[in-house]
């Protein structure tokens, strides 16, 4: 754990810091980075031991709740930013509101705007979800030689714009396995193989709760029976009060407040001159 100032000049603990992930190059150490978009996943996260978690920028607020210890990587690509203003915006907000880093899709000129302005960011190549319709679809990218040159010269533009990492998504592992160690950026393997310095998956993949898994993904758990689980005996609870309300079972003598018999009487009194408006 190592002792920070955050963005807004406050004490913080840290897993790990961008002068860290920056050091992993050439040690053989890893770390670990999964998504968190709740306060409950980054809980989780930081319980298991996680270093790193990325989420969407408005979600860093909750995010913190959850967890005041771990690397927080904030997605500004997500909020409907127009401009580069709009973009530096969001990322001056995310690191407000705790963030340690933003992690941006965006043009070069983007990256060089925020890392202008001290804002620590990382870039994101191989496969972008939002460039899919160009890119034919999901696959991998840098499968011949002529797409893995092109993706080796956008390593290199994006380190000399300022980022200090970089989400390498489904790229081939030997690829990135030669481009690692040329790279002075952190490479972050999302489907990338283990020739990383980081690696990277969605925690809603590896707890089991996503309907389907990506091949370069594993589930390590069930969370999805659970949740199915719980959604069938709200469902069962609900069903059994409505049928006890129905059938004269619910509330039981126990369930209901008391008045003595003399009190009740005193009260019924009251009514002497009053007829009931309804038959009982």
């Amino acid at each position: 754990m190592t002792r920070i100032l955050d963005f807004n000049g406050r004490d913080a603990d840290r897993t790990v810091t961008v002068a860290s992930i920056s050091a992993l190059k050439g040690t053989g150490r890893q770390y670990v980075q999964v998504t968190a978009g709740a306060e409950e996943e980054a809980a989780a996260a930081e319980a298991a031991g996680i270093d790193m978690v990325v989420c969407l920028a408005a979600s860093v607020p909750e995010v913190r709740r959850g967890s005041s210890r771990l690397f927080v990587t904030a997605a500004i690509d997500f909020g409907g930013e127009v401009t580069l203003d709009d973009l530096l915006a969001t990322a001056f907000r995310s690191l407000s509101a705790g963030a340690d880093a933003v992690i941006t899709a965006r043009r070069l000129d983007a990256v060089r705007l925020l890392a202008a302005e001290g804002v620590p960011v990382m870039g994101h190549l191989g496969f972008v979800p939002k460039r899919s319709n160009q890119l034919g679809g999901v696959r991998t990218v840098g499968r011949t030689s002529a797409e893995a040159s092109a993706l080796w010269r956008q390593f290199q533009e994006l380190e000399d714009a300022g980022a200090f990492a970089v989400e390498c998504e489904l790229i081939p592992a030997a690829v990135l396995a030669q481009i690692t160690p040329r790279t002075g950026m952190a490479t972050i393997s999302l489907g990338s193989g283990r020739d990383a310095d980081v690696m990277f998956l969605f925690q809603n993949d590896i707890v089991g709760e996503s309907p389907r898994v990506p091949r370069h993904a594993r589930a390590y758990g069930d969370v999805a029976s659970l949740q199915q689980r719980i959604r069938d005996e709200r469902v069962r609870a609900l069903q059994a009060f409505k049928a006890d309300v129905l059938g004269g079972g619910f509330p039981a003598e126990g369930e209901v407040g008391r008045i003595e018999a003399a009190e009740l009487a005193a009260f019924v009194e009251t009514f002497a001159d009053t007829e009931p408006t309804a038959a009982d």
